[in-house]
């Protein structure tokens, strides 16, 4: 999922060598003789969970770390600059914060760092470390390149305003018909740089019983020929999935797709009324986003030695009970063993008042599947890009 941050809406480690593969040629990465600048940008509203920690890692590693700098941009921009940067030989870009859609381009068009296969060393072991939903994202979505962070059941899940919506749908035709009967009131963000948007994307195959969910191009008739009859009844798809809290809140919408940590982290924060609810059609099942930390190709081995110890930091029990956060990518760890009482305090508070019990009980119950593989998420972004998103202006 690659989304914007609620914030932007609105307003040590030993001296041993660490090895490091590059291309046929492996080469010895070794730690720098002075504390360096790490340049962090952010296409998935990752640091909102993880810049706590980032910065915790630096002011304990000052022999490693000088300075951070940290920057957003939207995630269908990232590959071309990135690409650039690296045809120039001009890489400034040290680590990359991503969720699905920059980092499928980049394994598309080879910008990153196979660093479970060059480094695996210097790296903890991934089936020792994730609880088991997220090593199957990691095995079969990050592959060599990306290193997960954080994890979330996600969607697709329906949040509505109950003083506007009576009858909620509970099918898909249901939902459709609301739709229709209700034009303008529903709408979803572009799934390319949206989490809602591109769990909702691939969550409609099961939904709808399509031939092959797996299959964008040749197995979901159903599915493109729902979505664009659903986009009958909308009048624009928003770029990000922000703008579409905010109109719910403003009361523009009345219903929007969401997802577990869309629902709860404005609702926190007040962008969307507190009495704002959610449902599941039938036949949901969950599509988990998972975001990835990944180093572009190009970093200097010296910096990749240092960032291979903050990936390492970053998966530690510790750190990654800090991205419960106020609910934004719910759960949010990745790792085993993280519990809420391990949380800090206002993440707990939160989640108390925030949280939703019945999500427990939908994790256990809805079936998960595996999203798409890169390649072919690329191809269905693009194929909603021009099929569903160019039909509506």
């Amino acid at each position: 999922m690659s989304h914007l941050t609620r914030r932007g809406v609105l307003g040590g480690l030993s001296g041993a060598a660490i090895l490091y593969g590059a291309g046929a040629r492996a080469q010895t990465a070794k730690l720098p003789a002075n504390p360096v600048t790490l340049n962090i940008i952010d296409v998935a509203g990752n640091l909102q969970l993880t810049q706590v920690a980032i910065e915790r890692f630096a002011r304990e590693n000052p022999k490693l770390v000088s300075r951070l700098t940290f920057s957003r941009a939207p995630s269908p921009e990232l590959p071309g600059k990135l690409k650039a940067q690296q045809d120039a030989n001009k890489v400034d870009i040290d680590l990359v914060l991503t969720g699905p859609g920059a980092m499928s381009d980049g394994i598309q068009q080879g910008l990153w760092v196979d660093v479970w296969k060059s480094h695996a060393a210097s790296l903890p072991k991934p089936e020792d470390t994730y609880h088991e939903q997220a090593l199957m994202m990691q095995r079969n979505f990050g592959q060599d390149q990306g290193v997960a962070v954080v994890y979330s059941p996600s969607g697709p899940l329906f949040e509505y305003m109950p003083d506007k919506v009576k009858s909620v749908p509970k099918t898909a035709a249901d939902l459709l018909a609301w739709v229709k009967a209700n034009p303008k009131r529903f709408t979803y963000a572009r799934p390319v740089n949206s989490g809602p948007g591109w769990t909702f994307l691939m969550g409609m195959p099961y939904i709808l019983g399509d031939k092959d969910p797996k299959d964008p191009m040749n197995g979901w008739d159903k599915t493109w020929s729902y979505l664009k009859e659903l986009g009958t009844g909308i009048d624009y798809y928003p770029a990000g999935t922000g703008a579409t809290m905010k109109e719910l809140g403003e009361g523009t919408r009345d219903m929007i797709v969401t997802t577990c940590g869309w629902d709860i982290n404005p609702r926190a924060l007040g962008i969307v009324p507190k009495e704002a609810n959610v449902f599941a059609l039938d036949g949901t099942r969950w599509i988990p986003d998972t975001q990835f930390m990944c180093i572009p190709k190009g970093v200097p081995d010296e910096k990749i030695a240092v960032l291979l110890s903050l990936m390492s930091f970053m998966l530690k029990p510790e750190q990654q009970a800090v991205t419960y956060d106020k609910g934004y990518f719910y759960p949010g760890p990745a790792v085993k063993g993280v519990t809420l009482a391990m949380a800090p305090e206002e993440s707990r508070a939160v989640l108390q008042e925030y949280g939703r019990p019945s999500y427990d009980e939908l994790i256990t119950k809805l079936p998960t599947e595996t999203p798409l593989t890169p390649e072919r998420l690329v191809a269905a972004f693009r194929r909603w890009d021009q099929e569903i998103g160019s039909a509506v202006k």
